[in-house]
Order: structure tokens, then sequence, then C-alpha cells
């Protein structure tokens, strides 16, 4: 077997365990795909992880499956974003496929509800684990500190019921904000580069 061949099915292998052992959504795989590929695997640095993560969200589709594309494709182009994208969603498809097929009502079963109350405090960890991990990456200035603050009031007010807001709109908000401040700065760094003429 060549070594192209070998690192497609490292991808595929990966990616159909985290598929296959993670609960409760993307945002509680990000820590564990962080784990396999940058601390395991070696396949990516921390901050090409954390512009993966943010380029996965930022685009339509569930974020696990994005983030598994754009990982992919960093390793080994185009067929091993489309291996790691089907390793991270075969799992899934096969036991969504089992229950549907002999389980009629699978969580009415006692020990099987009893097993995802388990699961649901395990998943919030996770995800708090993965913000917590970015929050530490993330480069900390002005723009970056106030963004996060507001977007934290904003989410707390509309966890607690003071007004509805969507996530999209705040993402759009902030990648605004960010474009007009990186293009001000640009445009500054222009000037004074003429100046320097």
């Amino acid at each position: 077997m060549t070594k192209t061949k070998k690192s497609l099915w490292k991808l595929f292998a990966t990616f159909f365990k985290i598929g296959a052992f993670t609960f409760g959504g993307g945002y509680a795989m990000i820590s564990i795909i962080e784990n396999e590929c940058v601390s395991e695997k070696k396949w990516l640095s921390h901050d090409e992880m954390m512009d993966i993560t943010v380029v996965a969200e930022s685009t339509p589709g569930p974020l696990a499956i994005n983030t598994a594309t754009f990982v992919g494709y960093k390793v080994s182009g185009a067929l091993g974003s489309a291996m790691a994208t089907a390793g991270v969603v075969l799992p899934s498809l096969i036991i969504i496929g089992v229950i549907a097929l002999f389980l009629e009502n699978f969580l009415a079963i006692r020990w099987v509800a009893s097993a995802f109350r388990g699961i649901k405090a395990a998943v919030a960890f996770l995800i708090f684990g993965a913000g917590w991990k970015m929050f530490k990456k993330m480069k900390k200035n002005l723009l970056s500190w106030v963004i996060f603050s507001l977007s934290l009031l904003v989410m707390l007010c509309v966890s607690f019921g003071f007004f509805a807001f969507s996530s999209i709109y705040l993402i759009i908000i902030s990648a605004t904000v960010g474009l007009v401040i990186y293009g001000v700065n640009a445009m500054k760094k222009r000037g004074g580069d003429e100046n320097d003429r």
C-alpha cells in the first residue's frame, strides 16, 4: 500500500473513531478532533486547528462534518477531504439505521434514557472544554475582548429569555467588525508606507 493510500485510510479511521464515540454534535467533537489531529497525529498546528474551527463554524452545514472536510483537505487534498468526511458521517448513519430498523421506541427504554442523561453531562463539559481552549489560544487585544464580552452578554440575555437574537447575526456582525477594523488598519499601513517613500 502506498504512503498516500495509508494516509487516506488513517484519516478515514481517525474520523470514523471520532464519529463513533462522540455524542453531542460538533462542539463536543472539537476538543477530540484537536486532540487526535494536533496532539496525537501532528497533522495540524493549534493555530491551524483554530482557523479551521472558525471557518467550519462560519460555513453552511454541521460543524463536525465541515471540520472533518477541512482537516482532510489540509492533510491529503480532495481525496483526504472525502475520506475524513465519510469517516465522520458513517458511524451515525450506521447507528441510526440500526435503531430505525430494530427499535421503534429507542429512547423509551429505561437504560437508554439513563445513559443519555449521563452523556448530556459529559457533552456539556466537552463543549465547555472546547470553548475554553479556543479562548486561551485567542489573540487577546482590545477588539477581541470587546467582541467576546458583547457576544457573551448577548448570549446570556438570550439564554435567560430577555430577548430573542440569532447567533447567526452575532457571527455576521463580529465578522463585519473584524473586516472593517482590518480594512482600516490596512489603509493606515499603506498610507504609512507611501509616506516613508
